[in-house]
């Protein structure tokens, strides 16, 4: 079984190239390889490798940026998925692809269903959802698993930047009323992994694909989020500038950024974990995993 993985540099894609490998051959690529923008190099790439698979979990993820970048920001998160599906039809092969939380507005009370309609408020939701219906239109047999504040050992996230800025400051302002679950990209790449397998395993005639919701189980804030960060820190030997105690929570509206995100952003998993029975972890038992990866190496 051959196997296209995009974005290997990324958090997402350097865990999944350690889950896939004893699936099949893995042909991994980066950004310099295969410019998700062009789509001309998608297409010259895909009938190249003539891949089984196609894993993307390649994106256009500066969220911020996006507001002032829209079309790099559509060209990579919203037509590239839906070129990837095309190609995969035309050779019989199926895609798994990643999308967001950002896909909401945030506005409801309890965790988003799968059926829930979504309302992006920024360029990076908008160009998510039209990725998740371009390849839904493609024709290819796909697996959209959308996640949420995904945090690894490997590229940059929330849990390392509040790790630098504690080494610098003595003080910092964490927003405390937007709510979710962190998620592990090692039990993103774990999960699509068994997936694949089961897929295979079971033959694709019968596999139940579709959209899925993946994320660990409970929630958190940001605020909460990072005292729990510091205070692992803390107990693992790290010189810090800054203590948890010190971390002041903020509201939304304190800190205002260009992209607005959503303030809940906590996913119902209840559709894969009994569609596939699979039971998933708490959010922190992956942190801790994180951060015993970061903290390792420090």
């Amino acid at each position: 079984m051959r196997i296209l993985l995009t974005g290997k540099d990324g958090q997402v894609g350097f865990e999944l190239q350690q889950t896939l490998a004893p699936l099949g051959d893995v042909i991994a690529v980066d950004q310099a390889q295969c410019d998700l923008a062009d789509a001309q190099a998608i297409r010259k790439l895909v009938r190249e490798v003539q891949p089984h698979i196609i894993v993307n979990p390649a994106a256009y993820t500066a969220v911020d940026k996006a507001e002032s970048e829209p079309e790099l920001a559509m060209a990579v998160n919203g037509l590239a998925p839906g070129i990837l599906g095309e190609e995969a039809a035309r050779l019989d092969a199926w895609v798994v692809h990643y999308s967001t939380d950002y896909v909401f507005d945030g506005s409801k009370e309890t965790p988003y269903d799968e059926d829930d309609a979504p309302n992006p408020q920024s360029v990076y939701g908008r160009s998510k959802l039209a990725g998740e219906r371009a390849l839904q239109s493609s024709g290819a047999q796909t697996l959209i698993l959308r996640t949420s504040w995904v945090v690894g050992a490997h590229g940059n996230n929330f849990a390392k930047t509040i790790l630098r800025l504690a080494a610098e400051r003595d003080s910092l302002n964490v927003v405390a009323d937007q709510f979710g679950a962190p998620t592990s990209a090692a039990l993103l790449a774990e999960v699509t992994a068994q997936l694949i397998g089961q897929a295979e395993g079971r033959g694709r005639a019968d596999f139940p694909f579709g959209l899925y919701h993946l994320a660990p189980a409970g929630e958190t804030t940001w605020h909460e989020y990072a005292v729990y960060i510091l205070e692992r820190a803390s107990a693992a030997g790290m010189a810090l500038k800054l203590k948890a105690e010190n971390l002041r929570a903020i509201s939304t509206a304190e800190y205002p950024l260009p992209a607005k995100r959503p303030a809940n952003s906590c996913l119902n998993t209840a559709k894969l974990r009994q569609t596939f029975q699979r039971d998933l972890p708490d959010w922190n038992t992956g942190v801790d995993q994180v951060l015993d990866q970061i903290l390792g190496s420090v």
